[in-house]
């Protein structure tokens, strides 16, 4: 089997594979190119498997006029700008110690060694300058049947990195067949290891879960976390109950992670997913715009247009019940509405504290009325 693409075919590209055959060394395509080239989905990211060491590798790339950037020395890796495309290229290695979080690595030169050590079956997959795929773990089939399967023992494999739990089902959610359901065995292995979870990062769990919410549909592989017990463990207190009626209702436009985040509810979430400041002021008015329920227009008004959208699904599907018909043009309503009384209307008379008091209540009574009253009507 052989793949195609612009980014396989692309001159710089290809003169770094060249370069690295040329000083006798294999360069070899891996993980998501290679995946995603095979599914026919954008290729975003290049990684090369080489059994060059690091330094050859930056001699090499350097002689061929390319810049080197040493990003991960520590693991065998350094990204080569070629053309100003990045290409991560990492020497094969395989594990000696893991402990959860890390491991300790040593080089090889058998790719089947450096296949051995990745997570799952579908990221196990290799391909020569040519496009020539290579499959040292029979990692095609799975691959084609959709399933995601870890490398070998799955204990094993997510006693390497725990955080390895949350891709399992990211994996699912975007390149799963949902008609098949998840691997029994890797399901299973999840629901053994969950409590390792709390070993990882707030940050790297936070970007996981980011990832997972942004797939088309995360609905089931999120309630197959909630059954093992995993859920629970990223986010005490949270639910999948609404998240798969949300999805139906967002039809073809995706409400965003963010919205199917505040779907799940629980405990302290932005801090337990280190959300930035901003995404955490949002997840907190998202929440309870939608349990207050109030009309689309006022949550246009109010949010604005994407999140005021947001909180009219959001609040349809915690209710399990459709949105009102033309909600969306409400919304926009809302978000385009501009308060017609300003400060300055009201004074000299007020200042201060009862100014600001006499505006809120102004523009409470104006929110009222659908925004209908007009500046002289609420001056009078």
């Amino acid at each position: 089997m052989r793949i195609e693409g612009d980014w396989i075919a692309e001159p710089a590209t290809q003169t770094l594979c060249a370069a690295l055959a040329a000083a006798g060394h294999r360069a070899l395509f891996v993980g998501g190119c290679v995946r995603n080239a095979l599914l026919g989905r954008p290729v975003a990211d290049i990684d090369l498997a080489t059994d060059a060491v690091p330094d050859t590798v930056s001699a090499v790339a350097a002689a061929a006029g390319f810049k080197v950037v040493p990003t991960g020395i520590e693991h065998g890796t350094v990204t080569v700008i070629a053309s100003g495309i990045p290409h991560e290229v990492t020497t094969f290695r395989r594990d000696i110690e893991t402990f959860g979080r890390q491991a300790v690595v040593a080089f090889s030169t058998d790719v089947a060694e450096d296949a051995a050590r990745r997570d799952f079956t579908m990221n196990a997959l290799y391909a020569e300058a040519t496009g020539e795929v290579i499959d040292p773990l029979c990692g095609l089939p799975d691959l084609i049947a959709r399933r995601v399967r870890f490398v070998g023992d799955p204990i094993q494999r997510i006693e390497e990195d725990y955080l390895r739990i949350l891709r399992f089902f990211r994996f699912h959610a975007i390149y799963g067949d949902p008609s098949e359901g998840l691997d029994a065995e890797g399901l299973a292995a999840c629901a053994a290891r969950a409590e390792g979870l709390g070993q990882l990062s707030r940050e790297r769990v936070g970007a996981e879960m980011r990832k997972l919410l942004a797939a088309d549909d995360p609905a089931p592989a999120v309630a197959a976390m909630e059954a093992a017990g995993v859920l629970v463990r990223v986010l005490p207190g949270a639910s999948a109950r609404a998240l798969p009626v949300l999805v139906h209702l967002e039809e073809d436009r995706p409400a965003g992670w963010l919205v199917r985040l505040a779907s799940l509810g629980g405990e302290e979430v932005a801090d337990r997913l280190r959300l930035s400041r901003a995404d955490g002021a949002a997840l907190g008015r998202l929440r309870a715009a939608a349990l207050e329920g109030a009309p689309p227009a006022e949550q246009g008004y109010r949010l604005g247009l994407d999140l005021g959208a947001g909180a009219v699904l959001l609040h349809a599907a915690l209710s399990e019940a459709p949105p009102p018909e033309g909600w969306r043009a409400e919304v926009a309503r809302g978000a385009g509405a501009r308060f017609p009384v300003k400060a300055a209307d009201l004074m000299p008379a007020l200042a201060g504290p009862a100014l600001g008091a006499r505006l809120r209540e102004l523009e409470e009574r104006w929110i009222a009325s659908d925004f209908r009253l007009d500046r002289a009507a609420l001056l009078g």
